[in-house]
């Protein structure tokens, strides 16, 4: 059995501190409170994150679909299974060993969310 090519980054890759500055710095320029730079976040993840993707949460095999923005600016990611749905916070998700496409705003989002 072949493994799939280019399907996804590896979730080993890691990224620089000095590129995860650059992406912090780019999802909040001016932004002028928490709300704006939380809706900086929700525009990276929406213009550059790969929906949807598999990933387990406690476990089980869950399809996250889309990023959500919450009224307390909370960014949420909703999973699903079958027909039921439930928002997890974005910071608390887990990847998958093969991230999708953009995963990396994710960590960058992580690390901003620690930094606040």
């Amino acid at each position: 059995m072949t493994p799939k090519k280019n399907a996804a980054k590896k979730a080993t890759s890691r990224i620089s501190k000095a590129r995860l500055a650059e992406m912090i710095e780019e999802a909040t320029v001016d932004a002028y409170d928490e709300s704006e730079q939380a809706t900086g976040w929700f525009t990276m993840l929406e213009d550059n994150l790969e929906l949807p993707f598999e990933t387990e949460v406690l476990g089980v095999p869950v399809r996250v679909t889309r990023i959500d923005q919450r009224d307390d600016d909370r960014l949420v990611a909703i999973c699903t299974r079958g027909r039921d749905e439930q928002a997890l916070g974005l910071a608390d998700l887990p990847l998958p060993t093969l991230m999708p496409e953009g995963a990396e705003w994710i960590e960058a989002y992580r690390r901003w969310i620690g930094r606040r």
